[in-house]
């Protein structure tokens, strides 16, 4: 097992999970319905913080449920936990052995809240303090750099918003994600050539925003990770408000554009780097103007619905990422100073 062959396992993890947990989707679905939740109070480290980074926009959007994202340490270092009444108290781990975010988990517990893990460790000790627990039967991820733990929990996301939802069409759309995710995968070779390109890259900024602002972080995440690139992801229109200074000529900017709602608010934001910061762009998107307006790009497939572009859009900025790693000479398998699990408190 590599992380190469663990980023091809997505399509048919995505299936999987899709199958056989959609019921039980349903389940905590009702559940949360039933106990009048008035919002979601959410915990999570890491690759499952932006994994929460996607529930904020997608539950809070589509299904109208205020995310509140939790501070861990008022938890356990602080022991000055807010109150929760009303909310749902949702606990994202792969692996589900963080302290800190079982403490909250066990907080909520404590004052009578509906508590929900999302998890990859059906054993773990969150799965054991939730009263719900959403497997996302990834399969047993060796690799230190998280990829189909990542997808998994978007997955996993998305199933429980759309249980929430009384529109079918959305399980329909849901139902293509593995297959977008195959066609995309089939755009290794190229991704390869575009990675040798950023051989010497020591630093660069990523840009999302709306659904992919989790995309941003995500990717921003495995550059630092397995290249140990300098990779500071920004809202694009957080990176207005200053950051924008830091880029002249041939500074790289990565960018996940795919069709949306914000589509064109990134499209001008990519115009003026490319026209007057004279950056070096690298895009990742299913529409023409921002792939012709780039000196590299990845293309999506088309059709893809802006709320599950980011489950299809960070494959190839993990592909990416990972030849980044090979180009520049790096262990992929064992990055330096990571390990699989952390604990935090």
């Amino acid at each position: 097992m590599s992380l190469r062959s663990e980023i091809f396992e997505q399509p048919t993890i995505l299936e999987q999970l899709l199958t056989e947990q959609m019921g039980l989707a349903r389940e905590i679905a009702q559940a949360i319905q039933k106990s009048d939740v008035h919002y979601v109070f959410l915990a999570a480290r890491g690759t499952s913080d932006n994994a929460g980074r996607y529930a904020n926009y997608l539950w809070g959007g589509i299904n109208r449920l205020p995310i509140a994202l939790a501070t861990p340490s008022l938890f356990t270092l602080y022991e000055q936990p807010p109150n929760l009444r009303d909310a749902l108290v949702v606990g994202i781990s792969q692996s589900g052995q963080s302290p800190d975010i079982i403490a909250v988990l066990e907080e909520g517990k404590r004052q009578g809240c509906l508590t929900l893990a999302v998890t990859n460790a059906t054993g773990s000790p969150l799965a054991k303090t939730a009263d719900f627990v959403l497997d996302i039967r990834a399969g047993q991820e060796l690799s230190v750099a998280a990829t189909k733990t990542y997808t998994a929990e978007l997955m996993a996301i998305a199933m429980l918003s759309v249980a929430l939802d009384k529109n079918t069409n959305r399980h329909r759309e849901l139902e293509q994600v593995p297959a977008w995710v195959t066609e995309t995968l089939a755009l290794e070779e190229r991704i390869s050539r575009i990675a040798e390109r950023y051989r010497y890259m020591e630093q660069c900024v990523v840009l999302g925003r709306g659904y992919n602002y989790a995309t941003a972080f995500e990717w921003s995440l495995k550059l630092k990770e397995l290249t140990y690139v300098v990779a500071d992801p920004y809202s694009s229109a957080d990176f207005l408000h200053g950051p924008i200074a830091m880029v002249d000529q041939g500074f790289p900017v990565m960018a996940a554009v795919p069709d949306g709602r914000v589509f064109d608010n990134m499209l001008t934001l990519l115009k003026r780097l490319r026209l007057e910061h004279h950056a070096e762009l690298l895009v990742i998107s299913n529409r023409e103007e921002a792939i012709q307006l780039a000196q590299s790009a990845v293309q999506l497939p088309v059709g893809i619905p802006e709320w599950l572009s980011p489950i299809v859009c960070i494959v190839p900025a993990q592909l990416f990422a990972y030849y980044l790693a090979n180009t520049k000479g790096y262990d992929t398998e064992v990055p330096r100073s990571i390990h699989k699990i952390t604990r935090t408190e």
